[in-house]
């Protein structure tokens, strides 16, 4: 099943790639079986499955060529580079798996959809989810798990839900998610920030901080964090957890990257509560596509009646179709091989752009930036520019090339002391491109 699932990706990949053009020939089932150490049997069965994707098509007694990819987008006018695209790269996605579920979807829910659903979620797909969230080391009783309209809607709730602490003010990361910060900025939710740097956050401070007993709850990112790229590392996790149950905060986990893990050993902050202090939320719109609007969240019992009074009211229940469709996707092994291509495609962008960044700021004697590559590499990172450097014609000049980049100022409270940054996100960014356009975002700053 492994070296299937490698055929099928690798070959995915290069067919959507630049190298391979509509026509080529592919190996021959011999030598494929030889490059990935499986049977023929193996390899047909792989080539098989992609022609019925129409992606290759057979011509007999010669071999499997590329078919034209009507999926593939058509540029239109000049090529860009964009660094500001934090959606998933649709070239990777298997359009014909999804589109097979939500088919197989409505003929299995055909009643459900002509009914409102539970506000908790599809129960199947709760119990699908409490599976999926155990190789996460999220381990959650079923009726703790509501499917929400993305993370959004679980942010939403939680801010306007009364908590058993009793206290309104929340705590979120500075830089942080910048949805969130538009949020609490309009429904006028009293918020404070707390600096966070490429090596974390300073535990002192967040501890000076709990113990002023106005903190309602905290917002972190804990791996693969946005814009910064970094992950919290082990004890860090460690120690917030156990601040929180000393100083009764709750902390909302928003683990939206955990598919991109390399590292089994690496858990969630939520491995570590032991006082049911941290609610952990999952989205998909990042693995899989936006559109999609399905996320998941694990809540302490207490929180249970709360969160779905209010989300009751907010929308009935979330998607039918989109949670019955994902359902099937994740029982299917579909997801898995999914995560895994993209797992192994974003893992070869994120070690490309910071060797890019390294290799291209070395060139000159002095550094106009500062950059600390992270412990762990992810599809964002970041530049920390000089005082005198100024961001906004960079990123004019820039625009002028053809290359889109931004500040990080969406991203901070309005009071909060912003840092001088660039981000960077190479999610929907080619390999070549990558190259070429980090070569003109240093050139320009410097």
């Amino acid at each position: 099943m492994f070296k299937y699932d490698d055929i099928i990706n690798d070959l995915e990949t290069q067919i959507a790639g630049e190298s391979c053009r509509e026509g080529d020939k592919l190996p021959s089932i011999r030598a494929l079986a030889s490059r990935y150490d499986c049977s023929k049997s193996t390899v047909i069965r792989a080539l098989e499955d992609l022609k019925e994707k129409h992606l290759i098509y057979a011509s007999p007694k010669s071999g499997y060529y590329v078919m034209k990819r009507s999926v593939q987008r058509q540029e239109e006018g000049a090529h860009w580079i964009d660094f500001t695209v934090s959606a998933p790269d649709p070239d990777i996605f298997p359009y014909l798996d999804f589109q097979h579920c939500i088919n197989k979807a409505i003929d299995m829910y055909r009643n459900d959809l002509f009914i409102y659903g539970t506000p908790q979620g599809l129960p199947s797909l709760i119990r699908e989810m409490q599976r999926q969230l155990a190789s996460y080391q999220v381990f959650a009783d079923s009726r703790q798990i509501f499917i929400t309209s993305g993370v959004q809607q679980a942010l939403s709730v939680l801010a306007q839900i009364p908590f058993p602490n009793g206290r309104q003010r929340v705590l979120i990361e500075q830089p942080g998610y910048h949805l969130l910060v538009d949020y609490l900025k309009v429904y006028g939710i009293e918020a404070e920030g707390l600096h966070r740097t490429a090596d974390g956050i300073d535990l002192g401070e967040l501890e000076r901080i709990f113990k002023t007993g106005e903190i309602k709850w905290f917002y972190t990112v804990p791996r693969f964090h946005n814009p910064l790229g970094t992950s919290l590392d082990r004890s860090q996790k460690k120690a917030i957890a156990l601040l929180a149950a000393k100083y009764d905060v709750y902390i909302v986990e928003d683990d939206y990257m955990a598919d991109l893990e390399q590292d089994a050993k690496e858990d969630p902050i939520y491995a570590y509560d032991r006082s049911g202090h941290v609610i952990y939320l999952k989205s998909y719109s990042k693995i899989i596509f936006p559109g999609l609007r399905v996320g998941v969240a694990v809540l302490p019992d207490v929180l249970r009646e709360s969160f779905l009074q209010f989300k009751r009211l907010m929308d009935i229940d979330s998607s039918m179709l989109s949670q019955a469709a994902l359902e099937l996707y994740l029982k299917s092994g579909m997801f898995e091989r999914h995560r895994k291509k993209l797992r192994s495609c974003y893992g070869k962008r994120s070690a490309l752009l910071h060797e890019c960044i390294v290799k291209n700021r070395d060139v000159a004697a002095d550094k106009p930036f500062i950059y600390q590559t992270p412990g762990q590499l992810g599809v964002h990172t970041f530049l920390k520019l000089h005082d005198g450097v100024n961001a906004g014609s960079i990123i004019k000049r820039l625009e002028k090339k053809h290359v889109r980049t931004e500040t990080a100022n969406a991203c901070y409270l309005p009071y909060f002391e912003r840092d001088h940054i660039l981000r960077l996100t190479v999610s929907s960014v080619k390999e070549p491109d990558i190259r070429k356009g980090i070569e003109q975002v240093i050139r320009e700053i410097k």
